[in-house]
């Protein structure tokens, strides 16, 4: 009998293979990609309670937190490469239980991050053609490049590292467009919440503008979900993700300080393209420049729509392999290799979000901004868990194969989880509403979960979780 069931087990398995075939530059291509939109737009949205240099604060703490977490998650990633990510990490440290609470916030964060950055290539979209409705242009996005990731993981990344490259460049570019207009009293002009001096009230704005700082620097750790695709995970993805967070703290430093030095920084807090609207302050609403932000913008939302869809459709599949899901979402395309169920899932939700604004535009925030702070707090949860894990495991496994350490232990894991526990609790705070709703989901998915315990005791075997 037990032979028998080893035999289901492992013919299962044929059916849920990935193919390995990314290589460091590509895993690059998608650790920066994943991100790079939070640096055309969302961020914006922390100037209207931080002030410029209250954000700047804010920003600062949080690139710390992502530094010190990456640097940490890396040993994950490499000791279990593994499509979930921290799903894996999870229910390898803390058992099913805690797997269920990483992959359900993983979740979170990657199926809610994608329809706000394509409500944004919407809005980018407007600029250039004003009879074209933001939502409807998001919605085509959503279709055109669910396509392209069920046609391969292959092309999706060689896509992925081109529209990025682009990306990095455009921004390059608006930073140099916009340097001759620099003004230093622009950018510090009610610079702390809207007052020319710092108060303890400072503080109360910094604090709520976490979320979009965070949306700086969110889903970087989409490449865990791509180690099942790596050549060679244990070198090519240390070095994907160290060269990753440098890159993108950089950007998102020099974006941030040359788009409010550039003019009324108070006009630019609560849009979605405020890159294209800082040009204005300088070269003019018809200038060639600005037309060429809009079109080469695009490219930075569209690497970060792209690759997080590429992140979703493996934690979906991952978690259906295991039989958190339904196990039909685990199947892949029988000819192009894919997770094409899980990619259309996905973008089934999002799309949904988008025309939601009834349901998610409430607390007084715009819709995108609602959509953000949903998908930070997945992220922020599943940093927590993930960073237990690793202590967990340094303690419960420490003979496990560990390519990559993470330096100064304990300390940079210790950072980045108090980091994020912070963060946690001031989101929980200044959104209330919500946490609310975030805590509905995991709810509710957690009933799932106690319902299907035969569904994971008949999945596959899993080579990269067993003892």
């Amino acid at each position: 009998m037990k032979s028998e069931s080893t035999t289901q087990h492992k013919g299962a398995v044929t059916h849920h293979e990935l193919k390995q075939t990314l290589g460091t530059w590509q895993l690059w291509g998608i650790a920066v990609g994943l991100v790079i939109s939070g640096e055309y737009f969302g961020w914006s949205y922390g100037w209207a309670s931080a002030g410029t240099l209250g954000f700047v604060i804010t920003a600062l703490f949080i690139a710390a937190m992502y530094t010190t977490f990456i640097f940490s998650f890396t040993e994950l990633t490499t000791s279990i490469p593994h499509a979930g990510g921290p799903f894996a990490y999870a229910r390898h440290a803390f058992g099913p239980t805690g797997g269920y609470i990483a992959g359900a916030a993983t979740l979170v964060e990657f199926v809610f991050a994608p329809p706000a950055i394509a409500l944004a290539i919407g809005a980018y979209l407007h600029v250039q053609f004003p009879g074209l409705e933001p939502k409807h242009a998001a919605m085509g996005a959503y279709l055109v490049f669910m396509a392209l990731n069920i046609v391969g993981v292959q092309i999706a990344a060689a896509f992925e590292l081109c529209v990025t490259l682009l990306a990095i460049f455009e921004l390059l570019v608006f930073m140099g467009v916009v340097s001759p207009g620099f003004q230093w009293s622009n950018f510090a002009k009610g610079g702390w919440a809207g007052s020319d001096t710092f108060s303890m009230g400072s503080f109360h704005g910094m604090f709520a503008a976490i979320p979009f700082a965070i949306w700086f620097f969110l889903a970087i750790e989409g490449v865990a979900m791509a180690a099942e695709e790596a050549k060679n995970p244990k070198r090519s993805i240390p070095i994907a993700y160290v060269t990753g967070i440098l890159t993108l703290v950089v950007l998102a430093i020099g974006v941030m300080v040359f788009a409010g030095a550039a003019g009324d920084w108070t006009k630019l807090s609560n849009i979605n393209d405020p890159l294209p609207q800082a040009m204005k302050f300088i070269v003019g609403e018809n200038s060639g420049w600005m037309h060429m932000l809009v079109w080469l913008g695009l490219f930075g939302l569209v690497a970060s729509f792209h690759g997080i869809i590429l992140g979703y459709s493996r934690q979906i599949f991952a978690l259906a392999r295991a039989g958190y899901l339904p196990e039909w979402l685990s199947k892949v395309h029988p000819r192009f290799k894919t997770p094409h169920r899980a990619i259309l899932a996905g973008g089934v939700v999002g799309i949904a979000a988008i025309y939601s604004d009834e349901l998610i535009q409430f607390g007084g925030q715009t819709l995108t901004a609602n959509i953000v702070t949903m998908s930070v707090f997945g992220a922020i949860v599943m940093y927590i868990i993930s960073m237990l894990s690793l202590f967990k495991l340094r303690r419960t496994d420490p003979n496990m194969e560990r390519p990559f350490r993470a330096p100064l232990f304990p300390y940079f894991p210790a950072f980045a989880l108090v980091a994020a526990v912070i963060s946690l609790a001031t989101m929980i705070y200044f959104n209330l509403l919500v946490a609310l709703v975030f805590a509905a989901f995991i709810a509710l998915g957690y009933g799932y979960f106690l319902m299907t315990r035969h569904q994971r005791e008949v999945a596959p075997a899993d080579a990269l979780l067993e003892e």
